[in-house]
């Protein structure tokens, strides 16, 4: 893939190359300050990522509201994918609705079906955003900021930058040579860096190797982070887990290989793939159930991400698959090792 992707590159090299000007050309005037970064009076902790595609943003989010569950918390997302323009928000609701996917996007509807009692708002302009939440009745003493490290119109009071472990950002290139957003000296603007999905067993050596080839400053922050999986959870109804043997993993995001990597070393395990932010059609659905059906182990199932989980909660899906035994996986991260994260993230707090 990444070799179709240089030829393509290559190719169109005299069209391609205005990307890259263009991000330096960006990032050199707000450097200079000939554009503004604005800041607010409200705290704000930025997650965001240099590459395309997914790095874990969304449990470390969650990791961050659990952190601050006893302050009003408000979580502020672009909503990729979302039916609706301007600004939204789930505030004066704490009664879910299925039709926040539409209104929100996935993550965030994700995030407000979890944490009922979180502010969960969308909106392009992460700056017109803060001032909406701004002038709320139910006020935040803190907004969590959603894949903003691009996004410098809005100066988070602090800065948190993800890597993948197994895809870090100094193995890439900028776009169209490789998948960064930008080029790799924006690392300089975290405060914090996080290498997340790493193996349980990382050992020192290897996590020195890391802080040499991040190339970090000294007042930046690393820590590494790995992925805990729970016991699989009933979606539809309340069916018992504990003698599956056999399943269908059904994925619609960017990286699914450590769940299927963790899947398979429990179970046998089938994996149908789909796109990012995928919407099940009715063709998608007989096929996950024809399939599902094929499964040779009389005790199988279904098994999804939390994300795909929520489009599988839409009627015309819920009706097509409602009779299969769909389970979901929650998801938490962890810090290795004699970790000081939350100490630090809170002395911005």
């Amino acid at each position: 893939m990444k070799t179709l992707q240089l030829i393509i590159a290559i190719l169109l090299f005299p069209l391609s190359i205005w990307y890259p000007i263009g991000v330096a050309v960006r990032n050199l005037f707000y450097n200079l300050n000939l554009c503004k970064s604005a800041s607010t009076d409200i705290t704000t902790i930025g997650v965001g990522n240099l590459r395309m595609g997914g790095t874990g943003k969304t449990p470390h989010t969650e990791y961050l509201v659990r952190l601050f569950n006893d302050i009003p918390t408000a979580l502020l997302s672009r909503g990729y994918g979302r039916k609706t323009k301007g600004f939204q928000s789930t505030s004066g609701n704490s009664i879910f609705n299925i039709q926040y996917s539409q209104l929100l996007g996935d993550e965030p509807a994700m995030m407000a079906r979890k944490f009922p009692s979180l502010t969960v708002a969308v909106c392009k302009d992460r700056l017109e955003g803060v001032a909406h939440l701004a002038k709320m009745e139910k006020r935040p003493r803190l907004i969590l900021l959603d894949d903003v490290f691009q996004h410098r119109r809005i100066k988070p009071s602090v800065l948190i930058l993800l890597t993948e472990y197994g895809d870090p950002f100094f193995n890439d290139h900028i776009l169209p040579f490789g998948n960064l957003r930008e080029f790799r000296s924006g690392r300089n603007r975290a405060d914090i860096v996080v290498v997340t999905k790493c193996p349980t067993a990382l050992s020192e050596s290897k996590r020195d190797e890391y802080r040499q080839r991040l190339k970090l400053r000294p007042s930046q922050k690393l820590f590494f982070s790995y992925i805990n999986y729970s016991l699989p959870q009933p979606l539809y109804h309340d069916t018992p887990w504990q003698h599956v043997k056999e399943v269908l993993l059904l994925t619609g995001i960017a990286h699914p290989a450590p769940l299927k990597h963790y899947l398979e070393t429990r179970y046998t395990v089938t994996h149908l793939h789909y796109p990012d932010h995928h919407n099940f059609s009715a063709a998608d659905c007989h096929h996950i159930a024809a399939t599902f059906h094929s499964l040779k182990e009389p005790s199988k199932a279904v098994v999804t991400t939390e994300k795909d989980a929520l489009r599988m909660l839409q009627p015309e899906v819920r009706e097509q698959l409602s009779e299969l035994p769909v389970f979901y996986i929650p998801i938490q991260v962890a810090f290795l090792g004699d970790d000081t994260f939350d100490q630090t993230i809170k002395k911005f707090v």
